[in-house]
């Protein structure tokens, strides 16, 4: 094909012109170097192409090879597409709710996420987000400079580190002992009974908690007839004593439920490397040290750094139902203070801008647990 610009007296002529163009609208192949070059030449004349040569029959195969390629990609796409259509049909019912589930997450995680604004803002209740004016960086200042900051990160970190270091190995070694039960039955009794707590909430947890360590209480009725105590406490009224509780309490509750996805990575173990454990004279504790630990690492890795970055994280509910006045100073956290002040007191920006600096420092914190795992033993989130 000869394409002719009469304008200036331009001719190019490409054979491939044409099937080039539809190729290229069907994104399989960009555009090219010319086969034959751009010239010059008077009125009547052809151009000379650009190999010295016209249009041979290899260049007709050519023309039918990118053809049929061209079909069977078309060809391909359209059965892919098909066969995606039909697996979607048969999960229709999964796919429905994932779709249910998606929808709950855009409208309550990711819609209120405008709001976050108000922490650059001078916002109050009588006006609205977008007619409040902008203030910058003066609410995140006020948070770094407030009076309260340092004894509420004192008591969150101190809280969720302690926590941290006793509650997060003890499921794993419950896990661990629970799988070396050979009694189906007692297993399934040990499982039933830690998992129990789980499902009762805090409202009532606190309230069980807050009878039992009455100075009338259980827990003193017991200490004073073992001779440990020889006057009764009144436990949540004593500020040294309120980590300890919120800590013990927490585990109790969630000890059970908190070695499920141990005992189902420990499943996943094969039981091929017991059996040559066997073959080599390892005992029970032996298996459990170099093959079971082993074989659930990753899944311990990966917890690991999500509880790491929930260290600013303390329990809201279970500190806000155990803390009362006298323990103020050792229960008042970083969650109940923005509670507090962002609900109670109005300060709604202030308290936006202190929960945006804590999800930061969550982050970096995720990032920095996440990057040392991945260089210790190559497993990590991402």
């Amino acid at each position: 094909m000869i394409i002719v610009d009469r304008t200036n007296g331009r001719y190019r002529h490409n054979p491939t012109y044409n099937l080039a163009t539809r190729l290229k609208k069907s994104a399989l192949i960009s555009r090219g170097p010319p086969l034959y070059n751009e010239c010059t030449v008077p009125p009547g004349e052809m151009p000379t192409p650009a190999f010295g040569r016209g249009r041979t029959g290899r260049d007709s195969r050519l023309d039918m090879e990118l053809e049929a390629k061209l079909q069977r990609t078309s060809s391909t796409r359209r059965q892919q597409f098909v066969k995606l259509l039909r697996k979607l049909a048969a999960q229709r019912y999964l796919q429905l709710m994932a779709l249910a589930g998606a929808a709950w997450m855009f409208i309550f995680n990711y819609i209120p996420m405008y709001g976050i604004i108000i922490a650059f803002k001078d916002y109050d209740i009588i006006r609205s987000i977008a007619e409040s004016p902008w203030v910058g960086l003066e609410h995140f200042r006020d948070v770094l400079e407030d009076d309260e900051l340092p004894r509420v990160l004192r008591n969150t970190l101190g809280i969720s580190l302690i926590r941290l270091a006793v509650g997060f190995p003890l499921p794993i070694l419950f896990a661990l002992l629970l799988n070396e039960l050979r009694s189906l039955r007692l297993k399934k009794a040990v499982q039933t009974i830690s998992y129990l707590p789980h499902f009762l909430s805090w409202v009532i947890l606190g309230g069980i908690l807050a009878t039992w360590l009455a100075d009338v209480g259980l827990i003193n009725k017991l200490l004073m007839a073992l001779g440990i105590l020889d006057e009764p406490i009144y436990f949540l009224a004593e500020p040294s004593w309120f980590w300890t509780i919120v800590i013990t309490s927490d585990i109790w509750k969630e000890l059970g439920w908190s070695a499920i996805i141990y005992l189902a990575a420990i499943t996943g173990v094969s039981p091929e490397l017991y059996e040559a454990a066997t073959i080599d004279g390892a005992n029970r504790f032996q298996k459990m040290r170099y093959v079971t630990i082993p074989g659930i690492s990753g899944t311990i890795t990966i917890l690991f750094i999500l509880a790491v970055s929930g260290v600013l994280n303390s329990n809201f509910d279970q500190i806000l139902v155990l803390r009362n006045s006298l323990n103020e100073s050792a229960s008042n956290v970083i969650d109940v203070y923005v509670y507090h002040v962002g609900l109670q007191s109005g300060r709604y920006s202030y308290a936006t801008a202190f929960g945006l600096l804590k999800s930061i420092v969550a982050l970096i914190l995720l990032l920095t647990a996440n990057s040392v795992t991945k260089r210790i033993n190559g497993t990590g989130l991402f």
